[in-house]
C-alpha cells in the first residue's frame, strides 16, 4: 500500500491491543497483508488462511522492511514470533484476532480525518463501474481517493483506508461481500456518510440463500449513517420499501429525474449520447448497464455536491474497467464481460448485443456463473431461450452443461478444457464477428480473448477500450 506522505499510526494508539517492542520504531506508516510488499515502516497483518498462514511470513515481512506485525496471542509460540521479533529489533502487536484487529485499526485512522467525506457503494452488480465513474465525477472538483482495484472484501477495504491522506476530501469505498455479515463489518469500519445501493440481485444467491437474504445484507451499508446520512436506493426496486425502513438520516430513490437526464441515445460500442441538465454528454461506456450505473454515479454526486460541469466532465473521461464490458477490436470485435457474471449481468449483455445494429455474425462465449446454490441448474438452463440470435454459442464449465439441453435451434459447442475452447474458437471465428465472452471471475475467460482478437492499443480505438489487471483481494 501507498506510503508516500503518511500519517504515521502510533502503536500506542491502537485500542485493547498488547505491544512487543523490540526496537525503537514507535509506529507504522503503511499496512500490509503480503510479506513481499512491505516496505520500510510498514504493518505486516498476518492473516490466518486455509492454505497459507501470514504468521509463517513475518519474518519474511521483517526482513523487507516491516517495523511491525499484527499477529495472534494463540500463534506466538508456534511460530517463534517473540524470538524472530527481538533478534531483529522489530515490534510485535498481539491480538485475539487480527481481522478483527485490522479492522479496528482501520476504524482508529479513519478518525484522524474528521473532514473526510466518506461515500460506501455496494450492490449486486455494478458496485466497481459506478465507484469508477463517482470518482471520476467527483474528482473533477474535489481530491478523491479510492478503493484501488477491487479491494472491497473484509480485507481489501481496510487496506483501502490506509490510502487515505490529509489532501483528501472525499472518499468513495466500494463493499463486496464473500459471506453473511461482511457488509454490516464493513459498514462499522467506515462509518459512511452517504451510501448507494445499485440494485438487488441473485449474485451470491448460494452463500446467502434467497433474494430476500441478500437485500437484508445489502442493507447493512445504511447501518452506520446518523442522522445526517443520506441513503440512496434505486428507484423502482422491488425491496425500497424494505431498504428505506428504519434508516436514519435522508433516503433518497434516485431515477432519471432527480439525476437530471432528460435523453440517452444508443450508440452502441460507442457509449450513449446523454442530455444531462439541457446539456450533451458523450459517455464512453456502452450498454444499459452502464447508464445505469452512470445514473447511480450521479445520484452520489448531487448529495455531495458538485457542479453540473463536473458531471459531465466525468461522465466523459471515464474509461472502461478490465472485464466490465471491455471492448476489444481486431479481426473479430470482443465485448470482454467476464470479471464476473449472475443471470441478471448475462441476461443485460446478451441484451445490448441483440439490439446491436451488426453486420456479422454473433457469437457467444459464456462461462458458468458460480454461486448460485441450489438455483445454478435452472439459472444455466435458461441460457437457452437468452441466446436465440446468436449464430454460435460456446459453453464453458461444468454449470453450464444444463444449458445443453435448451439450446433447442442453436448451434453450440460445450467443453469443461480451456484451451479446447480457446483452439476451437480460434478455428470458428471470422473477420468481422461480434463475440460476446461472459462468466464468473472464476472461469477467467480472458484466457481465450487473445486468440479472438489481436488487441489494438486503447489510443488506436479512440478509447474505445482499455487494458488493466484486477486485485486479488475483493468480494464479488
Amino acid at each position: 500500500m501507498a506510503s508516500d506522505v503518511c500519517v504515521l499510526m502510533e502503536f500506542n494508539s491502537l485500542p485493547g491491543l498488547e505491544i512487543h517492542a523490540y526496537g525503537k520504531s514507535c509506529g507504522f506508516s503503511s499496512v500490509s497483508i503480503d510479506s513481499r510488499s512491505c516496505g520500510e515502516g510498514a504493518l505486516f497483518v498476518a492473516l490466518p488462511g486455509l492454505s497459507n498462514d501470514g504468521h509463517s511470513f513475518v519474518e519474511a515481512a521483517f526482513k523487507n522492511g516491516a517495523a511491525a506485525a499484527l499477529v495472534e496471542q494463540n500463534k506466538l509460540d508456534r511460530y517463534k514470533l517473540d524470538s524472530i521479533a527481538k533478534n531483529l529489533g522489530k515490534t510485535l502487536i498481539i491480538a485475539d484476532n487480527t481481522l478483527k484487529a485490522l479492522h479496528d485499526t482501520a476504524r482508529a485512522y479513519l478518525e484522524k480525518f474528521p473532514g473526510l467525506l466518506k461515500i460506501a457503494i455496494t450492490g449486486s452488480a455494478g458496485k466497481t463501474t459506478t465507484k469508477e465513474i463517482t470518482a471520476a465525477i467527483i474528482g473533477a472538483e474535489k481530491n478523491v481517493v479510492k478503493n484501488p482495484g477491487n479491494y472491497n472484501s473484509e480485507t481489501g477495504l481496510p487496506l483501502a483506508v490506509f490510502e487515505i491522506r490529509s489532501c483528501h476530501e472525499v472518499g468513495i469505498f466500494e463493499m463486496g461481500m464473500n459471506k453473511p455479515g461482511e457488509i454490516a463489518a464493513l459498514a462499522s469500519v467506515l462509518k459512511p456518510n452517504i451510501a448507494l445501493i445499485t440494485n438487488i440481485g441473485s449474485a451470491h444467491i448460494g452463500i446467502l440463500g434467497s433474494i430476500e437474504a441478500i437485500a437484508e445484507e445489502k442493507k447493512q451499508i445504511f447501518s452506520r449513517l446518523d442522522e445526517n446520512g443520506i441513503a440512496l436506493i434505486p428507484g423502482g426496486c422491488a425491496f425500497g420499501d424494505f431498504l428505506q425502513e428504519g434508516v436514519r438520516g435522508k433516503v433518497v430513490f434516485y431515477d432519471e429525474q432527480s439525476a437530471g437526464l432528460e435523453g440517452i441515445q444508443n450508440l452502441g460500442l460507442d457509449g450513449s449520447d446523454i442530455i444531462l441538465d439541457g446539456q450533451p454528454v458523450r459517455f464512453p461506456l456502452p450498454g444499459r448497464h452502464n447508464t445505469v450505473n452512470a445514473l447511480a454515479a450521479i445520484a452520489i454526486a448531487r448529495e455531495v455536491p458538485v457542479s453540473s460541469r463536473a458531471i459531465r466532465q466525468g461522465l466523459e473521461s471515464v474509461q472502461p474497467m478490465f472485464g466490465r464490458t471491455e471492448i476489444i477490436r481486431g479481426r473479430a470485435t470482443v465485448i470482454q464481460d467476464c470479471y464476473n457474471a449472475s443471470p441478471e449481468s448475462l441476461t443485460q449483455a446478451i441484451e445490448f448485443c441483440e439490439i446491436l445494429d451488426w453486420p456479422g455474425r454473433r457469437v457467444y462465449v459464456i462461462g458458468d456463473m458460480l454461486e448460485q446454490g441450489n438455483n445454478s441448474r435452472q439459472a444455466h438452463s435458461d441460457i437457452g431461450r437468452l441466446v436465440t440470435g446468436a449464430d454460435m454459442v460456446f459453453l464453458y464449465g461444468r454449470e453450464t452443461m444444463a444449458a445443453t439441453g435448451a439450446l433447442e435451434g442453436t448451434q453450440f459447442f460445450h467443453t469443461c478444457d480451456i484451451d479446447e475452447l480457446s483452439s476451437t474458437l480460434d478455428a470458428y471465428v471470422q473477420d468481422g464477428d461480434l463475440v460476446l465472452v461472459k462468466g464468473s471471475r472464476g472461469c477467467a475467460l480472458e484466457r481465450v480473448c487473445a486468440v479472438l482478437a489481436n488487441p489494438v492499443p486503447p489510443q488506436a480505438m479512440g478509447g474505445s477500450a482499455s487494458t488493466g489487471g484486477s486485485a486479488s483481494i475483493g468480494g464479488e
